[in-house]
């Protein structure tokens, strides 16, 4: 078999997020643009896809939708109905920026439906790992609001799936988007079966989220983990954060599946944060995760995709991400971008970066022996 899976449907590029600008309605002083969130930052990781012939080193597997029910899973009923609503009437806002257009409501079905499917194609062994694809996004939405461009909670959604389909007790939640996956966080606060790890950027969205101190409730206690980073840290400080704090609590709980949130926005060239980890950084990241997978879990490895709102860059960054998963390289063997960013310090960990780790390290210190 082919080791990587590729997750996507030509709806997740139909979802209508309409005029905005960055992540503001336009109006007032406020010209109307594009939201950050937008088509194009996924169908150029396709079209690069297509174009370079990788598409032709993975498994492509079609999605199906989850359903209401499984939905209700994570999210309430009444916000349930609420994006349905919406979707069958005129759009709007389902929460903070989490935008609803016509027909949203299915291709969020769909959305989640990804990461499910790329559940049933790990544990079926159908692939090793899975690449999905998916849009809208889902690792802000709460259990009764959308916010930050998502509506529903896809990797949350899926992990309920692979629970009940499965029947797998100890589940790793990783989410290397430059924002803090709050919502994932809220769904498994207080789950001594889940972990969950969020390495982001600090004082970032959402506010007073992703906190080093927050660890977690009851019985949850100590098995949420978040690594804030400052702002300019690279391909060196995301790894970092990785081997010296991640990678040890994870071989410690030892999880039957991962699960990455799978945001492109700490890269170099993204507007909505300030981090500078490269293409080829996301490929050294990605392929450190991989091993974990096979070190600890036979390789059951499920990425989904979240943020990246620079539309040319999140393709190369993208498509390095799943060459690291296949373990096959493509045609295009050096990034573009590189005459720009080659003197930028991405590979240097500096002081302050380590000592950020360190310092989230030591309160974990308290839960895990690390």
């Amino acid at each position: 078999m082919q080791q990587t899976g590729f997750i996507y449907d030509e709806s997740y590029f139909w979802h209508d997020t309409g005029n905005g600008a960055i992540c503001l309605r336009p109006g007032g002083w406020v010209e109307a643009d594009v939201y950050g969130e937008n088509p194009e930052t996924k169908r150029r990781v396709k079209n690069l896809l297509d174009r370079s012939g990788f598409i032709r080193e993975l498994t492509s597997i079609e999605p199906f939708p989850v359903s209401k029910e499984q939905v209700e899973q994570v999210h309430s009923s009444s916000y349930v109905d609420k994006v349905k609503h919406l979707s069958e009437t005129s759009g709007g806002d389902a929460g903070e920026v989490a935008i609803v257009g016509i027909d949203s409501y299915d291709i969020a079905l769909l959305a989640a439906g990804g990461a499910a499917t790329g559940i049933d194609a790990v544990m079926q062994e159908k692939v090793q790992n899975v690449y999905a694809l998916t849009r809208p996004p889902g690792h802000h939405a709460e259990r009764n609001m959308g916010m930050g461009f998502c509506l529903f909670n896809n990797v949350a959604i899926a992990a309920h799936y692979a629970r009940k389909q499965y029947g797998i007790e100890r589940i790793m939640i990783l989410d290397w988007d430059v924002h803090h996956g709050n919502g994932t966080e809220s769904a498994f606060y207080d789950d001594p079966n889940t972990l969950f790890v969020s390495i982001h950027q600090e004082y970032n969205f959402p506010p007073d989220r992703g906190l080093i101190e927050h660890t977690g409730a009851g019985d949850g206690e100590g098995y949420n983990v978040n690594i804030p980073l400052p702002a300019g840290t690279g391909n060196a400080g995301y790894l970092h954060a990785l081997k010296e704090l991640t990678f040890p609590i994870a071989e410690q709980f030892q999880p039957e599946l991962i699960l990455v949130s799978a945001g492109q926005d700490p890269s170099v060239f993204d507007p909505l944060a300030q981090m500078m980890v490269t293409a080829d950084g996301f490929g050294s990241v990605a392929a450190e995760v991989k091993q974990l997978a096979e070190r600890i879990c036979d390789g059951r490895l499920v990425v989904c995709h979240e943020g990246g709102y620079s539309s040319s860059y999140v393709p190369f960054c993208t498509l390095r991400i799943i060459e690291a998963l296949s373990g096959r390289n493509s045609k295009v063997t050096e990034d573009p971008f590189y005459v720009v960013i080659q003197g930028l310090p991405s590979n240097k960990l500096e002081k302050h970066q380590k000592e950020a780790v360190q310092k989230a390290a030591a309160l974990q210190n308290r839960y895990w022996d690390l």
